[in-house]
């Protein structure tokens, strides 16, 4: 499990390039580059990073799922995804 100050951190990321994605977007079309400096770093979704959402591990993020390896792997093996199997051949 993360530790929960990192999951804290990137979800308040999250929110800040939520918040100031319309006016991202309009200042990059008028290319004012001095105003997009002047936003908040965070608000960049560069600085987004995927995480697990069972654990919030960082580390091996599948993104067609939205877990990591290990989380995927644990509920795929007890059944829980439904359409995967251990393969057997």
């Amino acid at each position: 499990m993360a530790k929960t100050s990192s999951i804290a951190r990137e979800l308040r990321k999250q929110q800040t390039v939520a918040k100031y994605a319309a006016k991202r977007k309009e200042l990059k079309e008028k290319g004012d580059i001095e105003a997009i400096r002047a936003l908040p770093r965070d608000s960049n979704p560069t600085r987004l990073h995927n995480r697990c959402q069972k654990t919030g591990r960082s580390r091996a993020f599948m993104r067609k799922f939205g877990m990591s390896r290990i989380a995927f792997r644990e509920m795929a093996l007890s059944g829980k995804i439904p359409g995967i199997m251990k393969a057997s051949w």
